[in-house]
């Protein structure tokens, strides 16, 4: 169905409406979740980068402590003062025993070195070296001369390097302990991430580390940017740097407060992306069911509301469409086409009023109308109210047409009515009516009047009808009054009571005026019926048989005893009745179509409607009777000869096995008896001598053509005793089967 314009009216504003909310729910739930996950990342990449510089830092204090503790004993006076020799073995010993013990406790896989800038050697890697002075003066210048600290770091090709010039809290340096911690411990140490991005810079910004997990995105310029940034900020934080790509990169830091070194590492966005991308499905899928949900609520809700104005559009589908898509408007035009043509057709009514009136009087006769609505449409037509006058129906019939053809009968019926209309005054009658093809009715209302007074009046009415019919149609008509009655809703029985009058022009002859209250004892009393049923029994047998001789001998005194015994007009029409039904069933049994044809459909209103005896009997002779017979004469023609052929054909290809009549009528599911008359009938011979005469022509030709005995001819030929094979065939033949052969030979 076509929705309208109140349906998308709110179909389209809650659609919207829970799109919105549903969008913006979706975009809230999004970026919330966005904030959430980059804040878990961020918090847990800055614990990371600060798991990583308490880690460091603690391995390099274990350094620095060590070595400044190790300056500040007299034995390392006493070392670095001294030289030391291949023979010195004690002095050798002893530094590299400190060596060792500083390198347990410390990083793993750190390479330390002691260096005496006054003896002039080196003990790296449990190895002693002696220098020269110009590699004394090139460490001084290294380490010494340009540095303005005792400890520092810087970045090697294999790790970073850390310098103690010792004593530490001396200007005069005597040594110099050097720490190289490789890549590879800084890495254990570290222990990135498989993707982490990790830089370790000094307090001025020079990159001492970076994990090298991929191509330093950050330049040296960038990394001093950064230093100077996170310098001047808090210890731990975020911050972002231009890289040229579309989005800046986004840098988490912590700041040492033990030797200012910063650590940095990114914050990966596809990382991000890859942790959101279920959430993005999840939220993308949980969005477009909100929106089909939507969109089946907004369906029903919209359906729900204009449910009522399309209900309304359907009651107004009678009037003519409006060309509008608006509901609203759609209603009110056809509402004040409605109210149009409800002007129109009361002005039609107005003038359909004898129409209605007629209407009513019909509906009186068929009982179709209730108490109220009798009483609406008497007040309507101008009648006094129910039960306040007498009523009795009055049924007028033609006798004959004269000389009127039957084309003329509505006619003829039509002029009597408008008599009727003349003859008896409008406040003495209602409305009369052509009731059917046949009879014209008039209610007379007539007021309070003795029975002998009522009758003489009605009287007076019936001749003068009688004798206007007669002299302008020049047609005779009989009259039946009904009893008095006085409630109309008793019109139909009122009606009955007329006809039934009508009935006994059989009797009384034309132009009869006849009160139901002179018959009715005669028909309500005893019902004494004569119904030759023998007769019809020997009549039906001839018709069965399609025998015209046996129906004619039945069928003139069936009839006779038929129509005499039974002189009551309504006995007569019941026998009438009966034997018609009797027809129709024994046409229906016998299964041909003479009764059921167009031309006698309606073989029960012409018999009632005939009132001479002789038509009547001409009528079910010549176009009832004498067709059945002929019919069923052709139908058991072709049936007898169709049965017979059957078993002809059995016996040609089963004579030499045991036949009987008895078995070949259970395998055509008929009498034996009956197979057996029309057998004969079509054959002129019974069944066993065709057989016997069939088997003996085989055996004929047996004789002739073939050496068989004569007992295994008698055998085969189903006869017990070869003799009695033998006596049939001299009897049939006049000589016997041997005697017949050598004839046979002979010739």
């Amino acid at each position: 169905m076509k929705k309208g314009r109140m349906f998308y009216g709110i179909f389209i504003p809650i659609l919207i409406l829970g799109v919105g909310l549903v969008a913006s729910f979706g975009s809230y739930i999004y970026i919330s979740t966005i904030r959430s996950v980059v804040g878990q990342f961020s918090s847990s990449k800055q614990s990371y980068i600060e798991q990583i510089k308490n880690n460091l830092e603690h391995k390099i204090q274990s350094i620095e402590y060590a070595f400044n503790t190790f300056s500040t004993t007299s034995s390392f006076q006493e070392l670095v003062t001294n030289p030391i020799t291949i023979k010195d073995f004690e002095a050798y010993r002893s530094v590299n025993s400190q060596l060792n013990y500083i390198a347990s406790m410390t990083a793993e896989g750190t390479e330390y070195s002691l260096i005496s800038l006054e003896q002039n050697w080196q003990i790296m890697n449990e190895r002693l070296t002696s220098l020269s002075e110009a590699d004394v003066e090139q460490l001084r210048e290294q380490y010494i001369d340009n540095q303005n600290q005792s400890l520092f770091w810087v970045k090697t090709d294999k790790g970073i390097r850390f310098v103690n010039t010792l004593p530490v809290f001396s200007s005069k340096k005597q040594a110099i302990a050097l720490s190289d911690i490789s890549r590879y411990t800084l890495d254990s140490i570290i222990k990135t991430d498989e993707k982490a991005q990790v830089y370790i810079l000094n307090k001025s910004g020079e990159l001492l580390y970076d994990s090298g997990q991929k191509e330093t995105s950050l330049t040296l310029e960038q990394l001093e940017e950064l230093s100077g940034i996170v310098t001047a900020g808090e210890e731990n934080g975020k911050t972002e740097m231009e890289t040229g790509g579309h989005q800046p990169l986004q840098l988490l830091y912590s700041k040492s407060s033990y030797n200012n070194w910063i650590y940095l590492t990114e914050l990966d966005q596809d990382e991000i992306a890859g942790t959101l991308k279920m959430t993005k499905f999840g939220l993308y899928a949980l969005g477009l069911l909100s929106i089909l949900l939507i969109l089946v609520v907004a369906y029903i809700v919209a359906t729900y509301f204009t449910k009522p104005i399309q209900r309304i559009k359907r009651s107004l589908a009678v009037v003519p469409p409006v060309n509008t898509k608006n509901e609203f408007e759609y209603i009110i035009q056809s509402i004040d086409t409605i109210l149009s043509e409800k002007e129109s057709l009361a002005s039609l009514i107005e003038a359909e009023m004898p129409q209605l009136e007629t209407q009513l009087i019909l509906n009186l006769f068929r009982s179709r109308v209730t108490a109220e609505e009798l009483e609406k449409n008497l007040q309507r037509f101008g009648y006094p109210p129910n039960g306040a006058r007498k009523y009795i129906t009055m049924l007028i019939q033609l006798d004959s047409l004269g000389e009127q053809g039957a084309s003329n009968k509505d006619v003829l019926l039509l002029a009597i009515n408008k008599m009727v209309e003349e003859i008896i005054p409008k406040t003495q009658r209602m409305l009369p009516i052509i009731l059917n093809d046949d009879t014209q009715a008039t209610i007379l209302s007539l007021p309070e009047l003795s029975d002998q007074e009522l009758n003489k009046e009605l009287l007076e009415y019936a001749t003068e009808l009688l004798r206007a019919v007669r002299n302008y149609l020049k047609v005779p008509i009989s009259i039946g009054f009904s009893m008095c009655y006085s409630d109309l809703l008793e019109s139909k029985e009122a009606c009955e009571m007329g006809k039934q009058a009508l009935h006994q022009r059989l009797n009384l002859g034309k132009e009869s005026i006849i009160f139901y209250e002179d018959i009715y004892k005669v028909v309500s009393g005893p019902v004494l019926l004569h119904y030759p049923a023998e007769l019809e029994s020997q009549l039906f047998n001839g018709i069965r048989l399609g025998d015209r001789e046996q129906v004619t001998e039945a069928l003139y005194p069936f009839l006779a005893q038929l129509i005499g015994k039974n002189k009551s007009t309504l006995n007569f029409e019941v026998m009438l009745v009966r034997l018609v039904n009797n027809l129709i069933q024994l046409e229906q049994h016998l299964g041909i179509q003479v009764l059921l044809t167009q031309d006698n459909n309606k073989l029960y209103h012409r018999v009632l409607d005939i009132r001479n005896p002789e038509e009547i009997e001409h009528l079910l002779v010549q176009e009832v009777i004498y067709p059945m017979t002929t019919a069923m004469k052709e139908k058991t023609s072709k049936q007898f000869r169709c049965l017979s052929d059957k078993i002809t054909a059995i016996v040609h290809s089963e004579f030499d096995q045991e036949l009987t009549l008895e078995g070949i009528g259970e395998r055509l599911h008929y009498n034996p008896n009956y197979l057996s008359s029309i057998f004969k009938k079509e054959y002129g011979t019974s069944f066993s001598e065709y057989l016997m005469n069939y088997r003996l022509e085989m055996a004929k030709k047996w004789l002739s053509e073939t050496d068989m005995t004569i007992r295994e001819i008698a055998e085969r030929l189903q006869y017990h005793n070869p003799q009695n094979f033998i006596r049939s065939f001299r009897k049939k033949e006049q000589v016997t089967p041997g005697t017949y052969r050598k004839l046979q030979q002979g010739a």
